[in-house]
């Protein structure tokens, strides 16, 4: 019953992905419905294969575009985090200021964007950078500001000094709230850059997209967002794996049944 249970775990999300497809196909099939409105996933992945190569080609663009951008946004957070959640004044004094700014649609910054820097790549960065450091902020810091005041009192009675609180005690107890902050991060980087693309750039599975949408071939539009799906859960896999292997203490409790 354990081995079932524990493969049945494993396989429901492959199950519901293959159940999706099944009822995509057949309802597309069944009510004859045109490509250019609603692709079948046959005419995505035939179109996906015959354009493989230029698919490819774009997707590596906005993966390493994304990449960049999801990695300052990383440093940056972490850091700012580490800065707002020390402290409780600064905590106060600049939460507001970014839930306010977070609050902004960040395509209203890509014609401000593409005015300094022109189009191209850097704008898709600085996109990704603005939409993912936000997660990373908020829980390094509520990582930091929710340390039990009980437990630095007991720290500081030891004669720690607030460094060694904030490094060997405060870091180590948020690292799940930062691996949490990273996974949300890392798909919200692909939402930034990909919205950049569509707005102003010459590469990228955006730019793709809008150039098959304004030609009305949907499946190849189908497919370029199947392909950043892919990527978005692929990596969020990969800080899920790194997460359960670097705070198993804070895990060992999850999925104990199977």
């Amino acid at each position: 019953m354990r081995i079932s249970s524990k493969w049945a775990y494993r396989l429901a999300p492959w199950l519901l992905t293959l159940l999706v497809i099944v009822v995509w196909e057949a309802v597309c099939r069944g009510f004859d419905v045109k490509p250019f409105l609603f692709p079948a996933p046959s005419a995505v992945v035939k179109t996906g294969w015959e354009l493989f190569g230029p698919i490819m080609e774009h997707a590596t663009h906005t993966f390493m575009t994304t990449l960049v951008g999801f990695a300052i946004a990383v440093v940056v957070g972490a850091v700012l985090g580490m800065v707002v959640g020390a402290s409780p004044i600064t905590y106060k004094a600049l939460y507001p200021m970014l839930v306010g700014f977070n609050s902004v649609p960040k395509v209203a910054f890509v014609p401000v964007l593409v005015v300094w820097f022109g189009i191209g790549t850097i704008p898709a960065v600085i996109t990704a950078f603005l939409i993912s450091f936000f997660p990373v902020v908020v829980n390094v810091a509520t990582g930091l500001a929710t340390l039990e005041p009980e437990l630095e009192d007991v720290l500081r009675s030891l004669g720690a000094s607030r460094l060694d609180i904030l490094f060997k005690v405060g870091l180590p107890r948020s690292l799940p709230f930062f691996f949490a902050s990273l996974k949300v991060a890392i798909t919200l980087a692909f939402v930034g850059s990909v919205i950049s693309e569509t707005v102003a750039s010459n590469m990228g599975i955006g730019y793709l997209m809008m150039g098959a949408s304004s030609s009305m071939n949907m499946p190849l539009v189908f497919a370029g967002l199947i392909v950043i799906g892919a990527m978005g859960v692929v990596m969020y896999e990969l800080f899920a794996l790194v997460e359960r292997r670097m705070t198993r203490w804070a895990n060992r409790g999850q999925h104990s049944g199977l």
